[in-house]
Order: C-alpha cells, then sequence, then structure tokens
C-alpha cells in the first residue's frame, strides 16, 4: 500500500508559478509515479510522469513550462509549473505505479492515487 498526499495548490494570476508537492509513505520503493489533471467535465489527463529509472514524460501543452522531480530521500514527488494558462485549471493528482512503467500516462496504470489539489489560473 502506498498513501498519497498532494499540496501546493492555489490561485495565480496567469503567467505565475506553483510547485505542487506529492508525499508518499507506505511502501515508498521508487515506483513509476505522474501528475494528472481533471478539469470539470473533462477527463482526468496525464500531464508528467517520471519512471523509476528517472525518464520523464510531458504533455504538449505543459512542454517547456512544467518539471516533474523526485527526491526519494524524502519520499516526495514534485511538479513545478512556471507561465500558467488560464487552461492550466484543473484538480491535480499525483498517482504512483506499483512497479515499472513508462510513459505510464493512462490514468488505468495506476494503482494509488492522493486526494488531489486545486489549481486555478485566472486571466
Amino acid at each position: 500500500q502506498v498513501q498519497l498526499v498532494e499540496s501546493g495548490g492555489g490561485s495565480v494570476q496567469a503567467g505565475g508559478s506553483l510547485r505542487l508537492s506529492c508525499a508518499a509513505s507506505g511502501n515508498t520503493y521508487p515506483h513509476s509515479m505522474g501528475w494528472f489533471r481533471q478539469a470539470p467535465g473533462k477527463e482526468r489527463e496525464a500531464v508528467a510522469t517520471i519512471s523509476s529509472h528517472g525518464t520523464t514524460s510531458f504533455a504538449d501543452s505543459v512542454k517547456g513550462r512544467f518539471t516533474i522531480s523526485k527526491d526519494n530521500a524524502k519520499n516526495t514527488l514534485y511538479l513545478q509549473m512556471n507561465s500558467l494558462k488560464p487552461e492550466d485549471t484543473a484538480m491535480y493528482y499525483c498517482g504512483s505505479v506499483g512497479g515499472y512503467c513508462y510513459p505510464c500516462l493512462f490514468p488505468g496504470q495506476y494503482d494509488y492515487w492522493g486526494q488531489g489539489t486545486q489549481v486555478t489560473v485566472s486571466s
């Protein structure tokens, strides 16, 4: 079992930055992990993923603006979001896979999820 707790969401103006954190506890072997987002009325979509080997992938819509990283010593996953746009507004979730998976872009591939943190970007 893995427990995931996201934090760092909030409200910012377009062009601003936020850093999301996802603290993992339980069986914290460095599994593949990812950040997803879900806007009202839309499906959950992959934003950025990182494999257990540290290989990253990003949605085209966030390339060059978002960075994903993981601190294995702190069992924490991060998402640095810069140059935020109104269309980035969504609930952001981190997920963990109980094994190796890359690029792991589909929600069904994830075994554990956090409760989510809201990101709102105003124009």
